[in-house]
């Protein structure tokens, strides 16, 4: 366990520096910046040594992963975000340990997501992820493969997140696209994401957040803006794939 503290403690501090370093790149200062550290396939014992270390704000992307882990960790202080693509099915488990989702890209879920806040009595913070694979489609539903709306329907999503009892919008997410116009170029993709949230912020103020960037690009995130920043695999390593 001290081998895996010292290995994390020093992942940690790489990405630190490089947090720090787009930040003084971009004028920005550090705190602008929340890291959220990615924990999926790894264990809650990673969980631990990580809210030793310091870490505030831990990600995961599947339901079944999440929830037992985020059992086994109730006495950490700890915000957890769902980052991963949400199905209907799995919304009143994810209320239950979710600070924020990351991933809200349709009215269905929208309503799913405000009765189970409501009868867990919670409020959830809800961050719309949009689909930049192309700059046009349905205004409802994915346009992408990894989910995600399409840029034009965001402010309908928001005003319903809005309206919504047991939620907030609270601003955008994205994943750099690996097809379409901004395939191979995160910085646009970033940059575009930006133009979004400022249209955002001009009808919701309070949704502020832009949760954007992974471990091979956080750069370009912070340099485009990013409030938020996704890093996994930077600071828990490579884990192989079961199978």
């Amino acid at each position: 366990m001290t081998d895996r503290r010292t290995q994390l403690a020093d992942n940690l501090a790489r990405v630190e520096e490089r947090i720090a370093s787009a930040c003084a790149a971009a004028g920005r200062p550090r705190e602008e910046v929340t890291l959220i550290v990615v924990t999926k396939t790894y264990p809650a014992s990673d969980v631990r040594l990580l809210s030793e270390l310091g870490i505030r704000h831990v990600a995961e992307n599947r339901d079944q992963d999440a929830a037992p882990k985020a059992a086994e960790c109730t006495d950490l202080p700890l915000s957890w975000h769902f980052v991963g693509q949400l199905q209907t099915n799995k919304v009143r488990s994810v209320v239950k340990y979710a600070d924020m989702v990351h991933s809200v890209d349709r009215k269905r879920l929208v309503t799913a997501l405000s009765t189970a806040a409501v009868r867990a009595g919670r409020e959830l913070g809800c961050l719309i992820q949009v689909a930049l694979d192309t700059e046009s489609g349905a205004a409802e539903g994915t346009t992408g493969p990894r989910g995600g709306v399409a840029p034009e329907g965001v402010l309908p999503l928001a005003d319903a997140l809005a309206a919504a009892e047991g939620l907030r919008p609270a601003g955008l997410m994205t994943v750099a696209p690996l097809t379409g116009p901004y395939a191979g170029r995160p910085g646009a993709a970033f940059d575009r994401l930006m133009e979004i949230a400022t249209d955002l912020r001009a009808a919701h103020p309070t949704a502020n957040m832009v949760s954007a960037g992974m471990s091979a690009d956080l750069e370009e995130a912070v340099a485009a803006g990013a409030t938020h920043v996704r890093v996994g695999s930077a600071v828990l390593g490579v884990r192989p794939r079961l199978g």
